[in-house]
Formats: C-alpha cells, sequence, structure tokens
C-alpha cells in the first residue's frame, strides 16, 4: 500500500513537510506571489499533487477571487485536501487522477509542489508537457521538489544534510536515516541541471530559480506568449 493511500499515513501527512523542507512555509507563500505576478484577481490555478490541500489553502486564502482545480491519483489524499481547506473547498474542483485526465483549461497559472521527484525523467517531461498545455500563454508554473547533485559523494552528502535538518525539526533521527535510504534507493530525483533541461524540453521558457533548501529546489517558468 502506498503511503499515499493509507489512512494512517494521510492522518499524519501535514506534519511532515514542515519538518523535512527548509522554510516550507515560505516557500509556499512565495509560490503564492509569484503566481499572482501573472493570474488575475479573478484566475484560475492548476494544482498537480494537490492532496493535502497545505498549497491550496494558502493559495486560497491569499487570494479569494481565484477558482482551482485540485489533481492527484489518491482519493484518501483528496479527502484530507477537502477537510484542510473546510469552506474554502466550495472553490476547488477536485480531480482524482493524473494530469493527463484533468480538465484542459486553458489555466491562468499552475503549481506542482513536492511532486515531481516521484516521476522517472519520460514521465516527468511527459507530465510537464501536459502542464504546459493546459496553460494560457505567458501563463506561468512554479516547481519545486527534490534535486540535487547526482554524482555519488556528493549525493550522499546533501542526503546527509537533509535528514540533519528533519532530526533537528524534531523527527527522531533513525527516521530520518531510513528516509534518506528510501530517497536514494526509491525516489528517481534529478540534479538541477537535468531539471532545468526538462522544463525547457517541455517547452516552457524564462525559467528561474527561486527557491533552494538542502535538498529541494525551485523554479518559476513561464509558457512562451
Amino acid at each position: 500500500m502506498s503511503s499515499f493511500s493509507d489512512p494512517q499515513a494521510v492522518a499524519r501527512y501535514a506534519e511532515g513537510p514542515v519538518r523535512q523542507v527548509p522554510g516550507f512555509s515560505a516557500l509556499q507563500q512565495m509560490a503564492t506571489l509569484l503566481l499572482a505576478e501573472t493570474v488575475p484577481d479573478s484566475g484560475r490555478v492548476l494544482v498537480l499533487g494537490a492532496g493535502g490541500g497545505l498549497e491550496l489553502k494558502v493559495f486560497a486564502e491569499a487570494q479569494p477571487g481565484w477558482r482551482f482545480v485540485g489533481v492527484d491519483p489518491s482519493a484518501e489524499m483528496l479527502k484530507l485536501a477537502q477537510a484542510t481547506l473546510g469552506p474554502l473547498a466550495s472553490r476547488v474542483q477536485f480531480h482524482e487522477g493524473y494530469v493527463d485526465t484533468a480538465p484542459s483549461g486553458p489555466f491562468d497559472g499552475a503549481a506542482c509542489l513536492l511532486t515531481l521527484h516521484f516521476l522517472e525523467a519520460g514521465e516527468r517531461l511527459r507530465t510537464l508537457t501536459e502542464l504546459r498545455r493546459r496553460l494560457k500563454p505567458g501563463a506561468s508554473l512554479v516547481v519545486a521538489h527534490h534535486s540535487f547533485p547526482q554524482a555519488a559523494g556528493e549525493k550522499v552528502r546533501w542526503l546527509e544534510r537533509y535528514a540533519a535538518f528533519a532530526a533537528a525539526s524534531g523527527i527522531p533521527a533513525a527516521n530520518a536515516r531510513n528516509a534518506i535510504d528510501a530517497i536514494g534507493a526509491k525516489l528517481p530525483v534529478l540534479s538541477p541541471d537535468d531539471d532545468v533541461a526538462l522544463l525547457g524540453a517541455a517547452g516552457f521558457d524564462r525559467i528561474e530559480l527561486f527557491y533552494a533548501g538542502f535538498t529541494f529546489k525551485g523554479w518559476i517558468v513561464r509558457n512562451p506568449p
């Protein structure tokens, strides 16, 4: 069973990012501000990997005129998103599935936070391409996920830093070590250079790094006019 379909794991989901992702709250706030550069006051925003609802809640609270489509393959995580949002959920259309079956838009902006690192390079490129196809010309996409050098020595060093941050944030040291073993063995993480190359190959331009927190990186990109 995936951790995203295990009800107990889902119930604990919100505890994880703030302890594992440096500056998690600031990352969400920055993503909101960056999207607001191009999304109008009454805009529609596509959120891929919306399960849990953490970024949806931040976006919705900051921008009362925005409406959203939240996409996630996990029914349990979408239920958690609805509970997290409370009354704000009325502004969200929840879609259980993947981006290729999501509404075609076109959307004024999109976000994909802490999701793309689960996808192999080929699937990641396809996903980014499908996201771009759903955006209006000139619209922005904000992405953030694990992205760090993949040479053996550098990879170990950055994963150890990730574990040190998690432990310093209150995660038991043994759990933090288990987490980096899982990331190293199971997640198809790319280097920042390869991530940037994939964003360009998907057709985006104006690729700008806006966030770097140990093993995590975030970019804002534009769908060309």
